[in-house]
């Protein structure tokens, strides 16, 4: 297993509990909990991999995303009110499923031969809808349209990446330095409540 495997099994676990929790705030049944779980964690990278042609899309061909998802769901029913606890859980769970999902997106949309630019608007779609379809289904208004820094933070990461690579940085040290970047710049926009200007 490589390292981006083993990030893509982090960040669809990390969706999934955000999923769960999110359900759980909103006191959904366990079934509900689990739909808003799935939908979380492979939203984004369905959409994905639709639209550069890889299908069947990724947790079609391997079952492991779907164990980590019921995983995900049984960790939020057993400790739930533990997780509920804890302050900002949601958004840390949240915050880790965006920055791996923007590396995992960005990289599969250039393994797939697009361009840098296409492939951080792809790392950052692969990130962010998923959380889109939650809020939506949970009656929320997206995050991505209101004016926290959430996608933004996903399209900063994606040109650390590009710059990264541009100075000699092989793609496993600018990868990881994206993730830590994304993670790093949405912790700060939380704590010191950055927003976009109004439209």
């Amino acid at each position: 297993m490589n390292l981006i495997n083993i990030l893509d099994y982090t960040g669809t676990l990390a969706f999934a509990i955000s999923g769960a929790l999110t359900a759980r705030y909103k006191r959904f049944d366990w079934f509900g909990a689990a739909v808003i779980a799935f939908v979380t964690a492979i939203g984004g990278g369905t959409l994905r991999d639709v639209l550069i042609g890889t299908l069947p899309v990724g947790w079609l061909r391997h079952s492991a995303y779907l164990w980590l998802i019921v995983l995900g769901v049984v960790l939020v029913l057993m400790a739930g009110r533990t997780l509920e606890k804890m302050r900002h859980t949601m958004h840390l769970f949240d915050t880790i499923g965006i920055a791996v999902f923007s590396l995992i997106g960005l990289e599969k949309t250039l393994a797939a031969g697009l361009s840098m630019p296409v492939a951080i608007i792809l790392g950052a779609v692969s990130a962010v809808f998923g959380g889109v379809i939650r809020d939506t289904l949970c009656n929320e208004t997206p995050l991505i349209f209101s004016r926290d820094v959430y996608a933004t933070v996903c399209l900063a990461g994606g040109v650390v990446y590009a710059l990264l690579l541009q100075r000699g940085f092989s793609s496993s040290v600018a990868g990881l330095l994206m993730v830590g970047s994304i993670i790093l710049l949405r912790v700060l926009a939380i704590r010191l409540r950055w927003q976009l200007p109004q439209a």
